[in-house]
């Protein structure tokens, strides 16, 4: 046995060359790349080291000192004072927040911090910032005006404390820590480098002890093992049991298992509340119309609307005359003069679109009042903005849905539309086609003096369609009827105790909502409309005008109040006493009980009355649901409750809790409305009423309220007609109930507390937890001094079965990368403290990014459908899924038990299946050697000829006279020049051509063994040659033979620098040969003895050299011979690398031994022309054809558009009958069918694509060849190969895996499936270790030191039971045989291999195998910008490396689509995502991905990534 070695092959040589560079030994946190600390000085380290003004930061790195913790503090308290929000004392929420963050703190969590390049630090911070004028509030949607969490930092004592604690948790976090504990981090990396005096010393090449072959010492390798350690510590109790992840059962079928702690509701059962009994007073009119004719005629001057102007001054007051007449012209307009007379465009109860910008309120009024005298159903919508605008295509739908086809507008916002070149307003995205019509009185027909609308009593017809928009970003259109609308007037008139001729100022959208109701003309009423522009110039401007107009009745929202709270210190005289109600249209959110309280704390003493504050709950389905009256001194006080938050996401009501932080207080929303009665029903399944304990949804029972989702039978019958049950299934009332969408309960004397909305409703684990209440708590940490202006968005993905919460904020311009990340741990932390649970994705994204509602909120769900899509371009992302996702399966426990000889064993059945076992026909008798001789002299009277294709022309050709006399040459100089004995090893360092072959040849004849070594890069000397210097020294070459180059490129400077020159061996360069011939050829005496090494690469990064002797040479070549039937006429195209492998057989032996006639194609020089091997597999005629994947990939992406041309120049493939992939892996059936289907155009028959399969042991096993059946594909469940079982599925099961048949077997080939621990023989369909026993089988490792025990291993198997008599050789990949219906030419029923992949390559993780490549299929599936990508382990972390082809702004984006398609497709929790530059996964020349040589560039830290996240 000969010696043997595997070497551990770290400088991959491949067309793809990764950068080298420089390790730098000094680690600082968060930054991994080599470049990190030389080249890009990033703000986050700009924090560790004072800078000196003037000073480049890139200079005077030597002379820097640590910033002391009172430094640190004192430059907090610097940069943080003086910022508006440090005005107002945090309350209870804050202090709970602090304490939950106190209690991390105790607990030491170290986090590593993300790492990014510096030109995506700059990019994201200030360059994207956009002034922020442009948003403020938000309407309908999450933000800090909705809120304002009760944690704004301020006075004395708390400021001490906070900012103290800010300076020591972020001088900690500093080093990449989470809280106050963050600096584990520096510590963790103290332990490996050695830092003296702060002073930097560049080191250019770093020796690290070595672990496995891996060096272990690197900042990233430290990054990681901090990961692990943070990752071992103790979760809380997983949130749901873990499923066992059965095969007959889909995922799905994980139950939740209740936790037997959880509160339980105990209360009775609630009864249904009614409110007072609606007094309809005498003087009430009949209609809404009724009462607009009334006040137009009876009082035409009284004032009705005034619009104030950026200014704040009066732009114009509309009179209730005016509004009548120009109601009326409207109408007359609508009716009669669009269309013709026959066919008028717009008929009575035909719907319109309202289209009205936000500061013309009274163009609207006057539309919308002009539509119901018209008895014409207005939609009113906002209007179409550019691109920004998020929910303008479902508005569309919604007016498809509706029938609208004309759409009314003011003339100034006419003129604003975006217009085409012929000045026609373009129709929007999923818009219908409208008539746009102005509805200004100066362009309305005068009606005729006998023209007068008619006016109804209030019906059942259609008043008017608001617009919803769900959850999921869908808009609906809730129709509310003309008795509805005006029965809700009059339960306002009597809750609200207007009187005629009030004044009320109101600060909310006219369009729809309270706005529009509260502003109606039931009382005559005078509006003071304050449009949103002048309230984001002066946001105290609501306040002044009620002062000036002594208004009686407000309308706002929190955010308006907190707004006012901010600009109040610069006015003197204001005095709100004759407001007698400020309705707080909010109110129905929790958290508008902290603005209300700090209102009212400023403004009493500016005559405010805590009685005046009145909040209100509505939904567009319900109306007006509840809203508190203003109450007379002396009567029942408000109501409120401090609930636990914990109770509340198991649904109950509990006042008293012992966890004190965290708990949620709620105001009343007033009790039940006039001629309403309300109850709360369970917000899932069956409308059950609630215990009085328990949260639910509410739901009312009144005229009131909607009808109907327009258009939407279903979806109406499940709000509108719900009838609540009790128990025992007895309905509440006979009359339907309308859901509200909002979560609350009855509480003492009928108050109503309402404690979120459906539509914030995340269920996560079982628990419901409300999206208020988390963007509270995450605004808590620190208001206003991190997040921009607010604006935090919050909403759930399923990711695996359940909900994970997704949090999303807009950071201030000016923050660096130390403060995001410190708020990002910290928010993490605070969330888990208050709300006992877990956020999956935290991202930052730059000021003004988030896509917004038509008032400048945050739009909820295209912020969701941009994150799911990848295209949110945040500038920091923390992934948590490892603390937060806790359904994964049960991982696998390995059974110990072994199959031995007792197994049920007949014949060829193992425990009654058909032993997988298989054979290739048989080969014939091999010639001896005077056969070889004869065959050899006939050889030379044929004119076999090898052509080389260099830049598209014949470069050189070769007869097979020329080769035997060239040849002779050769091994004349091996002997005259070199002294080489019998059977000393000669290197061939050449690139593709004739010269390797003829050297080869050489080679034989004198009796040496080559060794055919790929030659160093010229651009890439010093990666490459010492790969070409190790293989010359292992294989113990004598001599090195090449051209004269690479001869003088061996020794030149660059090579003096990679490697040292004087150790090579001779070199003898075969340019200018001797004309003598030697006086003898070499002729084996044994033909058992060498004939040549073949080293290769294989993809976990091991150099490896097998023996091929003289006997596997001849039946390697005659096995081939017979498979492809190659004959003397044939012309075969092959475009491989002729190094090893199958490529170096085709390529230098097959043509000599089959005298058939080769056209050989470098694929290097694809990259220039990649039309090149086709062209020349056209121009040739060629019938059989042999490339590599990576060939077959340059010709998809380079000649995918260019088809049609290649055509016409007339290249034609119908001729091809083989085009096989020559290959060591699993085939891959995308990229083979992409390509049939790319070039079946040019006459490629699909049929004729195939792949072959070899490796180390025996490098053909598989060739598809030219008769047989076609290659077969079955479908297997991914889930169960991960088991090491094979199940069959159908295609496009759940989960389902295409696996291509590698090709036939080869004649003289016998192939067995074993179990790779037990050798035991496996059944048909089973998956094990694939064995060959052939004659072409390499004889063994080549080794220097003698390991006989790894050769014995891989060559001499046998099987532990069975045929226990047959040598195998052990492949070291896993696949299974099944027998197909086809037949083979033998007429036997024909056997297909299934390569499923390496075993060296497959991970264990959870005790269950993965195969990188379906891990990596899924990956790059994900987003548009992944062009590659790899995967490997580290200290059991899975960690994913993704080629980027994109923006750098993009990277961030696929770090949670990467682990959200881990985790969904293959259940595994991604520890690191690493997004790099197209071309950084090394590719070896077959087109395989070396993720060893990846994993060792990551921790030596020289892939310079673009960004890195490490996944809690």
């Amino acid at each position: 046995m000969g010696f043997s070695i595997i070497i551990m092959y770290y400088c991959i040589y491949s067309e793809r060359i990764w950068k080298v560079s420089l390790f730098l030994c000094l680690s600082l946190a968060g930054d991994i790349t080599q470049k990190g600390y030389e080249k890009k000085r990033s703000k986050l380290i700009g924090a560790y080291f004072p800078q000196t003004p003037g000073m480049d930061p890139s200079m005077g790195q030597e002379r820097r000192t640590p910033v002391t913790p009172s430094s640190s503090s004192r430059y907090h308290r610097r940069r943080s004072s003086g910022s508006r929000d440090e005005r107002y004392r945090s309350d209870v929420h804050t202090e709970a927040v602090q304490a939950a963050l106190a209690k991390h703190k105790e607990r030491k969590m170290a986090v590593p911090m993300p790492s990014k390049r510096r030109s995506l630090v700059v990019q994201t911070s200030m360059d994207a910032y956009t002034p922020p004028g442009t948003s403020s509030s938000r309407e309908g949607s999450i933000s800090m005006e909705h809120w304002i969490s009760r944690a704004i930092h301020g006075t004395s004592s708390t400021t001490t404390t906070t900012s103290s604690t800010a300076s020591s948790s972020s001088s900690s976090t500093r080093s990449g820590g989470s809280g106050a504990a963050g600096g584990r981090l520096a510590d963790v990396l103290a332990q490996h480098v050695h830092i003296s005096d702060c002073t930097l010393k560049c080191v250019s090449v770093c020796v690290f002890p070595c672990s496995a072959g891996v060096p272990v010492s690197s900042r990233v390798s430290a990054k990681i093992q901090q990961l692990v350690n943070t990752l071992k510590r103790p979760k809380r109790p997983p949130l749901r049991e873990f499923f066992v992840d059965d095969f007959e059962e889909l995922l799905e079928g994980n139950v939740q298992q209740p936790d037997p702690n959880q509160p339980k509701a105990e209360g009775a059962q609630m009864v249904a509340m009614r409110g007072e009994q609606l007094g309809v007073v005498t003087n009430w009119p009949p209609s809404l119309e009724a009462a607009l004719q009334r006040w137009g005629t009876i009082s035409p001057k009284a004032p009705c609307l005034t619009t104030m102007d950026t200014n704040g001054k009066p732009l114009y007051v509309l009179t209730y005359g005016k509004l009548w007449s120009r109601s009326v012209k409207v109408a007359y307009n609508l009716l009669h003069k669009l269309g013709t007379k026959q066919e008028p465009l717009v008929r009575p109860g035909d719907r319109v679109a309202l289209v009205f910008p936000n500061n013309d309120p009274g163009a609207f009024m006057t539309a919308f009042y002009g539509c119901l005298l018209a008895e014409v159903v207005p939609v009113p919508i906002e209007v179409p903005l550019t691109r920004k605008d998020a929910g303008s295509q479902q508005i569309g739908f919604l007016l498809g849905s509706c029938g609208v086809t004309v759409a009314l507008t003011s003339d100034a916002c006419h003129k604003g539309l975006p217009k085409s070149p012929t000045g026609e307003i373009p129709q929007f995205k999923g818009w219908p086609k409208v008539l746009w019509f102005v509805a200004e009185s100066k362009h309305l027909s005068k009606p005729p003096r006998d023209w007068f609308p008619h006016i109804k009593d209030a019906n059942q017809d259609t008043a008017y369609i608001e617009y919803k928009t769900c959850k999921d970003g869908s808009v609906l259109g809730v129709t509310v009827m003309r008795i509805a609308m005006l029965t809700h007037c009059q339960a306002l008139t009597q809750s609200c105790s207007y009187t005629e001729a009030e004044t009320i100022v109101n600060v909310l959208d006219f369009k729809k909502d309270v706005g529009l109701w509260h502003a109606s003309v039931m009382n005559m009423m005078h509006v003071i409309s304050i449009p949103y522009a002048l309230m984001k110039v002066n946001p105290l401007s609501w306040i002044q005008k009620v002062c000036q107009y002594k208004a009686k009745v407000a309308c706002a929202k929190s955010r308006d109040m907190h707004w006012a709270l901010v600009a109040h210190r610069d006015q003197r005289d204001i005095n709100l006493s004759s407001l007698r109600m400020l309705v707080v249209a909010d109110g129905s959110n929790p958290w508008s009980i902290s603005s209300c309280d700090a209102f009212l704390n400023v403004f009493q003493t500016k005559g405010l009355k805590p009685e005046v504050i009145c909040p209100c709950a509505s939904s567009p389905e319900a109306l007006t649901v509840a809203i508190r009256r203003p109450v007379e001194e002396g009567s029942t006080p408000p109501g409120r409750g401090v609930l636990s938050m914990q109770g509340l996401s198991h649904g109950v009501i509990r006042v008293d809790s012992e966890e004190k932080l965290s708990v949620l207080t709620l105001q009343d929303v007033g009790s039940v409305m006039p001629g309403a009665m309300m109850c709360v029903v369970k917000p899932e399944g069956v409308p059950l009423l609630c215990k009085t304990d328990e949260i639910g949804e509410l739901c009312v029972c009144t005229v009131a309220t909607g009808t109907s989702y327009y258009g939407l039978a279903g979806m109406t019958k499940n709000t509108f007609e719900v009838f609540p049950m009790s128990n025992n299934g007895a309905p509440v009332s006979e009359f339907p109930f309308t859901r509200t969408g909002l979560l609350g309960f009855i509480g003492p004397a009928g108050l109503i507390f309402v404690a979120g909305k459906m539509d914030g409703l995340m269920v996560v684990g079982g628990r419901r937890h409300n999206a208020d209440d988390i963007v509270a708590t995450a605004l808590a940490v620190e208001p206003m001094k991190f997040v921009y202006r607010g604006r935090i968005a919050v909403f759930s993905i399923t990711v695996l079965h359940d909900e994970r919460i997704v949090v999303v904020a807009e950071q201030r311009p000016d923050s660096t990368e130390e403060d995001s990340f410190q708020w990002m741990s910290r928010v993490l932390q605070a969330i888990d403290g208050i709300h006992q649970v877990g956020v999956y994705c935290l991202a930052l994204v730059p000021s003004n990014t988030l896509p917004k509602t038509p008032l400048g909120g945050i739009h909820l769900s295209e912020t969701k459908q941009l994150f799911l899509e990848g295209s949110l371009h945040p500038c920091n992302v923390l992934m948590c899924p490892h603390t937060c996702v806790t359904n994964l399966p049960k991982p696998r426990q390995k059974q110990p038990g072994r199959i031995g000889p007792a197994s049920v064993m007949v014949g060829n059945l193992v425990s009654g299946k058909r032993i997988a076992q298989a054979s290739g026909r048989d080969l014939g008798q091999i010639e001896d050697n005077d056969q070889a001789r004869k065959h050899l002299a006939r050889l030379f009277q044929v004119t076999l000829v090898i052509y080389l294709l260099i830049h598209g022309t014949i470069a050189s050709s070769l007869t097979c006279v020329q080769l035997h006399k060239r040849a002779e040459k050769i091994a004349a100089m091996l002997a005259e020049r070199g002294h080489l004995q019998d059977g000393d090893h000669v290197a061939l360092v050449y690139p593709p051509g004739i010269d390797l072959i003829v050297a080869f040849y050489g080679c034989l004849y004198a009796g040496c063994v080559p060794i055919t070594v790929r030659p160093p890069h010229l651009q890439n000397i010093a990666t490459t040659l010492p790969t070409v210097k190790m293989i010359v020294e292992v294989s113990r070459s004598v001599c090195v033979m090449t051209t004269q180059l690479i001869s003088k490129l061996l020794r030149s400077k660059e090579a003096l620098a990679a490697v040292d020159v004087r150790t090579w061996p001779p070199v003898l360069d075969t340019d200018d040969l001797p004309k003598k011939k030697p006086p003898l050829l070499y002729k084996p005496s044994n033909p058992d003895t060498l004939a040549y090494l073949d080293f290769s690469v294989s993809t976990t990064g091991m150099l490896a050299g097998v023996k091929m002797s003289h006997t596997a040479t001849s039946a390697f070549c005659r096995s081939i011979k017979l498979q492809c039937e190659l004959y003397p006429s044939r012309e075969v195209a092959i475009c491989l690398d002729p190094y090893c492998g199958l490529g170096f057989v085709l390529w230098c032996l097959c043509s000599v031994y089959s005298g058939h006639q080769s056209i050989l194609i470098p694929p290097s020089e694809l990259e220039v022309n990649p039309a090149l091997w086709l062209s020349a597999v056209s121009q040739y005629k060629v019938r059989d054809t042999f490339c590599s994947y990576s060939v077959m990939e340059l010709c998809t992406k380079g000649l995918g558009l260019q088809t049609d041309s290649l055509k016409s120049r007339g290249l034609d493939l119908s001729r091809v009958r083989t085009c096989v992939v020559v290959a060591e892996e699993r085939p891959r059936i995308a990229l083979t069918q992409s390509f049939s289907k790319l070039f079946k155009d040019l006459g490629l028959h699909p049929r004729a694509v195939s792949t072959s399969f070899g490796c180390r042991v025996n490098l053909a096993i598989c060739l598809q060849g030219t008769s047989g059946p076609d290659p077969t594909t079955v479908y297997v469940d991914m889930r169960a190969l991960r088991h090491d079982r094979v199940r069959l599925v159908e295609r496009g099961s759940p989960h389902s895996l295409p696996l291509m048949e590698s090709g036939k077997i080869l004649p003289g080939v016998r192939i067995i499936i074993a179990n790779p621990e037990t050798k035991g023989p496996m059944g048909e369909s089973h998956l094990g270790e694939i064995w060959v026993h052939s004659g072409h089988n390499a004889s063994g490792y080549f080794t220097v030191y003698g390991d006989e025990a790894l050769q014995s291993d891989h060559f001499n198997s046998r099987l532990s039971f069975g045929d226990t008599q047959t040598v195998w050789a052990r492949t070291g990949y896993l696949g299974f045989l099944r027998r197909t219906e086809l037949t083979d030419a033998s007429g036997e029923r024909h056997d297909a291999l299934y390569v499923v992949g390496a075993l060296e390559e497959a991970m264990e993780l959870r005790g269950m195998r993965y195969h990188p490549i379906d891990i990596e299929t899924s990956v790059i599936r994900t987003h548009k910008s992944i062009t590659e990508c790899a995967v490997f382990t580290w200290t059991n972390l899975l960690v994913v490396v993704v080629e980027l082809d994109g923006s750098e702004q993009e990277a961030l984006d696929l770090v949670p689509l990467v682990t959200n398609v881990v985790l969904e497709e293959h259940y595994l929790i991604v520890g690191v995502v690493v997004v790099v530059d197209i071309g950084v996964i090394p590719i070896n020349s077959r087109g395989e991905k070396q993720r060893m040589h990846l994993r060792d560039g990551f921790l030596a830290d020289q892939l310079d990534p673009i960004y890195v996240a490490y996944n809690m």
